[in-house]
C-alpha cells in the first residue's frame, strides 16, 4: 500500500517499517520453511517471484504490510523478525445491509525465534490496528487462525482481546473478531505511546 510507503512506527518493543526490496532476501529465506508456509497459508516462491510479490504488495491498495524489526542497534536486515499485514475488504453491514463496512483481516508472523516471547507480536498487531483505525477508518478487525496454531490463538484471544465468531471445518481455522468496545478503549490510544516518523531507506 502506497499510503504507508514512508511510514515508520516505533513502539516499546519493535519498529514497523515498509516492506522494501532490501528485506526480500531474508523474507524469502523465512518462506523456505515449510511450517511457516503452512501456518501462513503461503505458497513457495522463487527469489525472483518474491521480489515481484514485494512490488505488487507496494502497489496493492487492499494490502497494508509492515516489516517488524527488533530494537537492536545493527543493520536493518539483521533486525528483521517478521511481518504484520492487514488485508482490506468491504462487506454489507450486519446492522444495516444497505451500508458497506470496511474490514481489516490481520496477520502476524514472527519468523525469527529470537523475536518470540518478548511482546513483539502483540505490539506489532496493536500498532497496525491503531494506525489503520486512525488513517484508514477501519472499524472491523478480524483474524483467521488454524486450530492448531496455539501461540497465535493465545496472542489474539488472551492478549489482544479478540473473540471467536466462526469456525471453518473445511480449513480447520477459527475466525476471530475484535469487539468494538475493546477497539475503542484500548487500540484507539496505542499510537499515543509510539513514535511515527518518515522512514529513511537504507
Amino acid at each position: 500500500m502506497k499510503l504507508n510507503e514512508n511510514v515508520q512506527i516505533t513502539g516499546k518493543n519493535c519498529v514497523l517499517v515498509p516492506y522494501e526490496p532490501c528485506h526480500v532476501k531474508k523474507y524469502h529465506k523465512w518462506m523456505e520453511d515449510e511450517e511457516i508456509r503452512r501456518l501462513t497459508g503461503s505458497e513457495r516462491l522463487s527469489l525472483k517471484e518474491e521480489y515481484e510479490m514485494q512490488k505488487s504488495w507496494r502497489e496493492d491498495e487492499d494490502k497494508l504490510t509492515f516489516i517488524v524489526l527488533n530494537k537492536e542497534d545493527s543493520e536493518e536486515e539483521n533486525r528483521m523478525v517478521g511481518d504484520v499485514n492487514l488485508f482490506i475488504s468491504t462487506s454489507a453491514s450486519s446492522e444495516n445491509p444497505s451500508e458497506d463496512v470496511t474490514e481489516g483481516e490481520v496477520e502476524i508472523m514472527i519468523a525469527e525465534p529470537s523475536g518470540r516471547g518478548k511482546g513483539i507480536g502483540e505490539e506489532a498487531v496493536s500498532l497496525i490496528i491503531s494506525w489503520a483505525l486512525k488513517n484508514l477508518q477501519i472499524n472491523v478487525f478480524r483474524a483467521k487462525i488454524t486450530d492448531d496454531n496455539t501461540p497465535s490463538l493465545s496472542l489474539f484471544q488472551k492478549k489482544l482481546g479478540f473473540e471467536q465468531v466462526g469456525y471453518s471445518t473445511a480449513f480447520k481455522e477459527y475466525t476471530l473478531e475484535l469487539p468494538q468496545d475493546r477497539l475503542i478503549s484500548h487500540f484507539s490510544k496505542v499510537l499515543e505511546n509510539s513514535e511515527i516518523e518518515e522512514y529513511k531507506r537504507v
